[in-house]
């Protein structure tokens, strides 16, 4: 089912473009919700007359986004974890626990947004990127040390 967004959706695509869903996602999903609208002759029209006001909230999410990635570039985020004779983790370092050291310096993200492709394990210091929005990706920088 063609289906024409009517706010930005990080899985599909931006405010405004046309995008093909399964039927079930966009019945029971995407419409209630108003999220999007039928890709009839007639919804493309009325989305072509608003296409001006689209842009312009498409260029502030984006200066948005553009400003938060400022405010994350070079974070450093410093997690204490308990470790053995080994200086292995008990455990494993997560999104959760990054989004808490981030909370305690008083930056709230999205736990969607942290793109940590597996659990830390090991003590040292990681590069984690961020999606603040399509094609913006700061890096914070995670360091684990030894909880004493």
């Amino acid at each position: 089912m063609n289906v024409i967004l009517k706010e930005t959706i990080e899985s599909l695509g931006i405010i405004g473009s046309e995008v093909k869903v399964a039927d079930g996602y966009a019945r029971n999903y995407l419409l209630p919700q108003k999220k999007a609208i039928l890709a009839t002759v007639q919804n493309r029209k009325l989305m072509a007359q608003q296409k001006v006001k689209l842009d312009l909230q498409i260029a502030k999410e984006r200066g948005m986004a553009e400003e938060m990635a400022k405010t994350l570039q070079g974070v450093v985020c410093t997690i204490p974890a308990k470790v053995s004779e080994e200086n292995r983790l008990y455990g494993s370092i997560t999104v959760r626990d990054i989004l808490n050291a981030l909370a305690k310096q008083a930056i709230s993200v999205d736990k969607k947004m942290i793109l940590l492709s597996e659990p830390i394990k090991t003590l040292g210091s990681f590069q984690v990127p961020v999606r603040v929005y399509k094609e913006v990706e700061p890096t914070i920088t995670v360091e684990i040390i030894a909880e004493s």
